[in-house]
């Protein structure tokens, strides 16, 4: 009641001003009362409109922004929901995806180079902590010649001059023994690889492997894996060979020339070439038939040129046949695969094959293994029959448990390196499904028909020729 009597109080105040002003003149003046009351009247009415104008504007004012913030609302919302097109979006998902990769690759670099220079201060530091050598002694001086002796000369003197000179070495200085400073040792360049170049041997051997690589001296072997005990061949493995010198001699081993294409760089064109060849041999057993796997071992250095592996993704997605390809690594490789060498390799998995190659120790994480798509593991035959003589080789399973366990997530067990025939019934006790090496078959060159075997085309079809019908039914359609 309060607020609405405090609203309406000048109204009421001039109501009852004018009944007690007006309402006398009315009676006493009932002109004058008139007109005073119809100007009170019209100056009100000229309030009123004047009051009714301003609120109109002051709406329309409002209302015009309203529309604004509505329309800019609904801007807002169009523009969130509405999808990116799909152009767009691979786009963005290509250049995420390549800058994780460059990222993945420049912290491998990095974590490399972090190692090379801590073993370079390590072995800088012993360089200075090693004892200067001692320095030479003088040389003594020649003894000094024999004085003619007088023949009056008594016995004494005689004896005397005989006695050859004692020669005293000078007095040394404290100074003098110190040690001389070491001097500082210039720090080696930091190699452009993350394995450190090996010390070099011999300059014209280097040469003429160099030039036998580069003139197409490299050769492709094959080596089958049986199964244990029916020693049936399930899969060859790849092997490079480099033909040095004469074409009679017998082709080195990968011991002979890979430390030299690793100190020059190469190892990566080596890699490439033993890939399209073992590509065409793919295609060849794929023709035949043939569901035989083929195993080539990969550099570690190779992780580093990601132009290889995308090569080898976009090979693989061009033809399926490359399904029967299995690509080894380093069991140090695949425990240090960074981001970038994880997403070069992931869009090959199921593709192509993965292999651990080269183990360290027998701790193999079945599980971690089947996640990155490995389906082959190869042992040295040697760290399964006598794991105690490798330090640091032993796992918490026990050897013969190693096959089954990984058998039990689809990888299949390879024993290699087996040069004795004692050694297969060991491995058959200790259940090894597959095994490799001299004592099945040696490792032989593949055929030179099979690499320079044209690519198969598919025959155009023949237009059919015109249809012979028997004479009977000739006369049947005269009739």
């Amino acid at each position: 009641m309060v607020p609405v009597l405090g609203r309406y109080a000048g109204l009421l105040t001039a109501t009852l001003l004018g009944l007690v002003v007006f309402g006398p003149l009315a009676v006493f003046l009932p002109l004058w009362s008139a007109l005073t009351l119809g100007a009170v009247s019209a100056a009100a009415s000229g309030l009123a409109l004047t009051r009714i104008k301003a609120l109109t504007a002051r709406c329309e004012k409002l209302s015009g922004e309203v529309d604004l913030l509505s329309r800019r609302l609904l801007k807002v919302e169009t523009t969130a929901v509405k999808p990116a097109p799909d152009s767009v979006e691979a786009a963005l998902r290509a250049q995420i995806e390549e800058l994780t990769v460059e990222f993945g690759l420049l912290s491998g670099i990095v974590r490399d180079l972090t190692t090379v220079v801590s073993t370079q201060d390590v072995e800088i530091a012993g360089l200075n902590a090693r004892p200067a050598p001692a320095p030479p002694a003088p040389p003594l001086p020649a003894p000094a010649p024999l004085e003619p002796i007088p023949a009056a000369a008594p016995p004494q003197a005689v004896t005397a001059a005989r006695q050859p000179a004692v020669f005293e070495p000078p007095a040394v200085q404290p100074s003098a023994l110190e040690p001389p400073a070491p001097v500082p040792v210039p720090p080696r360049p930091i190699p452009p690889r993350p394995i450190p170049p090996r010390p070099v041997r011999d300059p014209a051997s280097e040469a003429e492997i160099i030039r036998a690589f580069e003139q197409d001296g490299l050769e492709i072997h094959l080596q089958p894996v049986v199964s244990l005990p029916q020693r049936k061949v399930v899969a060859y493995e790849a092997l490079a060979r480099l033909r040095i010198g004469a074409p009679g001699t017998a082709p080195a081993e990968p011991e002979t020339f890979l430390p030299v294409l690793e100190r020059y760089g190469r190892t990566t064109e080596l890699d490439r070439r033993m890939l399209q060849r073992a590509a065409l041999v793919v295609r060849h057993l794929a023709r035949r038939g043939s569901d035989t796997l083929l195993t080539y071992a990969l550099s570690p250095l190779s992780l580093f040129e990601p132009g290889l592996l995308r090569e080898l993704g976009r090979a693989v997605a061009e033809d399926p046949s490359l399904a029967g390809l299995v690509i080894a690594l380093p069991q140090a490789s695949w425990r240090g695969l960074d981001a970038g060498q994880r997403g070069l390799l992931m869009p090959l998995r199921g593709r192509i094959g993965f292999s651990l190659d080269r183990p360290d120790d027998l701790r193999f994480d079945a599980v971690d293994l089947a996640a990155l798509g490995i389906g082959q593991v190869r042992v040295p035959a040697a760290m399964l029959l006598r794991p105690q003589a490798i330090p640091g080789s032993l796992s918490d399973l026990a050897v013969e448990d190693t096959g089954p366990a990984l058998a039990r997530v689809g990888i299949r067990l390879v024993a290699t390196g087996i040069a004795d025939e004692a050694d297969i019934p060991d491995l058959i006790d200790l259940d090894v499904p597959f095994a490799q090496g001299a004592a099945f078959a040696a490792p032989r060159p593949v055929r030179t028909e099979v690499l320079t075997a044209p690519p198969e085309t598919p025959e155009p079809p023949t237009e059919p020729g015109p249809e012979r019908r028997p004479f009977r039914s000739v006369l049947r359609r005269a009739v």
